[in-house]
């Protein structure tokens, strides 16, 4: 707005004391301050209100002003309130500095001002972000990029102060204008989101991290690219990405929030040219997998993955090792396959492009070195591993087999767990299993068997959000979980009720001790520092635990027994 607007409005009662040359001046925003140095809450554009409390005699006027001119604000309103008249030397010294000054009737508040001011400056800028948006809507849509998500959310913050970030279902941060947002806050968001979308809640969904409140926005597929718009949530819950607000949206009028609702779909628009750009790669490994499946020849998989190089590889052209990881997403009260009418296997293959991407790579595109196809209910990746660089006159130097690079089960979940947890509610379950490396195409259907058996095992075990890696596969672990229920029951029960049933009567922490002396091997001296404990009260403890139960921990069966007890509790 402009100051000559201010003028024209005879409910904020001003009168134009000097400046007539400059009331085309825009106004961007209003202060009031009493401060006599106010410059580090100016940002240039104001209306500066001030009561005069600062002016204690005429040479304080002069320092005042020039600090505003210097700070570039648009103009200055002065109450009659506490002085009367306007003091001669603040208008002289605004004449001075071509800043344009107002007197403030006294029977005005400056709260009537300032807000004022503030609506009418929102208004505009929400009327120019709309008509930004609306054209660059035009323009993702009619051609193949118009510069991503990063330029409406650059607008957002420039036009209407508001931070924003688009993230995906993980809280991996996709688009952001400005500075990141700070470690585990995009997981908590998406956690949060998913949480309210599961429950049925209608956004934008408000939640607080720290200090500061964020309002969500769902940005859901427009139907018009990769899939039809999904009939149940649980379709797209693991897949939407979100739009992120470091605001309040709860008081906002219902024309700031059909400007988000634009922005958001906006968004969708990119987020479906990035989902079709996927369907190439898709299609690739969906070739690869069935070959692998069939059992074609090694040879016939090792060229198809040399014509797929170029598009499954960029920048890379072969791949010396691979690793398959295998998931499953399961619906269901128990979490069953089979327990409701949903695709599973699309669903898997949506959230395994997710989880593959390093967390710590901002963007949609950094997951292009990524293939993953499904097959039933169950979503199969290829990941291409870096050469791993072996000197050849090295003798000590290991091969690719006994290396421990690659991917890892639990690291690939640990910062995705959380979120992933709150979409999956009450009745869904993500399982997963990582195959170990392999370096040629002969390899890739015993990597395939691999890691669908380390996905069996971690299926085996309770949580919502499970994974298994193949070096699980040659242990007690791969044993455990198809032991029966009741066998399982009845073994630990034996063993450990005494155990527990003494703790909580005694408050012993016999349990704890056990477990940390099976972890010491049986090293009374590493056992008793492990647990800040004397020796003697660590062999009373111990010996305690074999009375109760009637073994003996000095033989190597029962602490087999007690250490699988344990594992199976």
């Amino acid at each position: 707005m402009r100051l000559r607007a201010l003028l024209e409005t005879d409910a904020l009662g001003l009168r134009l004391l000097g400046g007539d040359d400059e009331l085309d001046r825009g106004v961007r925003g209003v202060m009031t301050t009493d401060l006599r140095d106010p410059s580090r809450y100016l940002s240039g554009g104001e209306l500066v209100l001030t009561g005069l409390a600062w002016r204690r005699s005429a040479a304080d006027s002069e320092p005042f002003v020039r600090i505003l001119a210097g700070a570039g604000v648009a103009g200055l309103a002065a109450g009659e309130a506490e002085l009367g008249d306007i003091p001669g030397d603040l208008i002289e010294a605004c004449s001075r500095h071509r800043l344009p000054l107002f007197a403030v009737n006294e029977s005005v508040a400056f709260a009537t001002i300032t807000e004022y001011v503030v609506r009418q400056v929102s208004g505009e800028r929400a009327g120019d972000l709309a008509a930004v948006v609306d054209r660059h809507r035009r323009l993702m849509t009619s051609g193949p990029t118009g510069g991503g998500p990063e330029v409406v959310l650059d607008l957002l913050g420039s036009d209407l102060d508001l931070r924003a970030w688009v993230l995906s279902p993980t809280g991996r941060q996709i688009a952001g204008a400005g500075e990141p947002l700070p470690a585990g806050v995009g997981a908590r968001l998406a956690g949060e989101h998913l949480a309210a979308i599961r429950t049925g809640r209608r956004g934008p969904h408000r939640t607080t991290v720290g200090s500061a409140t964020y309002s969500l926005f769902p940005i859901r597929n427009t139907g018009r690219v990769a899939a039809p718009a999904a009939r149940d949530v649980r379709e797209s819950v693991l897949s939407d990405w979100l739009l992120a607000v470091e605001a309040d949206a709860g008081d906002w009028p219902a024309a700031r929030l059909d400007l988000l609702q634009g922005v958001t779909q906006l968004i969708a628009v990119e987020r479906d040219r990035r989902e079709a750009a996927r369907t190439v790669r898709r299609r690739l490994a969906q070739e690869v997998l069935e070959l692998v499946q069939t059992g074609a020849a090694p040879a016939e998989i090792a060229a198809r993955l040399r014509v797929a190089a170029p598009v499954l590889l960029p920048g890379l052209g072969t791949a010396p090792h691979w690793q398959v990881v295998v998931a499953r997403v399961d619906w269901g009260q128990d979490g069953t396959a089979g327990a409701t009418e949903i695709e599973a296997g699309p669903v898997a293959q949506s959230l395994l492009e997710e989880i593959l991407v390093d967390p710590a790579a901002p963007g949609a595109d950094s997951a292009d070195r990524i293939a993953v196809a499904h097959t039933g209910d169950e979503a199969i990746a290829l990941v291409p591993l870096p050469a791993v660089p072996v000197d050849p006159a090295d003798p000590q130097a290991p091969d690719v087999e006994s290396t421990e690079a690659g991917l890892h089960a639990d690291a690939l979940l640990g910062s995705v767990r959380a979120p992933l947890s709150a979409g999956l509610a009450d009745d869904g379950r993500l399982t997963l299993g990582v195959s170990a490396a392999v370096s040629s195409a002969e390899g890739l259907r015993g990597a395939l068997e691999e890691a669908r058996h380390a996905r069996r095992v971690a299926a085996a075990r309770p949580g919502r959000v499970c994974a298994a890696g193949h070096h699980e596969l040659a242990s007690h672990v791969l044993l455990l979980p198809f032991v029966p229920d009741d066998v399982r029951r009845a073994f630990t029960a034996r063993l450990l009720d005494p155990l527990r049933d003494y703790d909580r009567r005694h408050r012993a922490e016999l349990i704890p001790t056990l477990e940390a002396f099976l972890d010491c091997d049986g090293s009374w001296t590493r056992c008793a520092t492990r647990l800040h404990l004397h020796v003697n009260t660590l062999r009373y403890r111990v010996g305690r635990i074999e009375q109760l139960t009637g073994r003996d921990l000095s033989r190597l069966e029962d602490k087999l027994d007690f250490f699988l007890a344990l594992r199976m509790s």
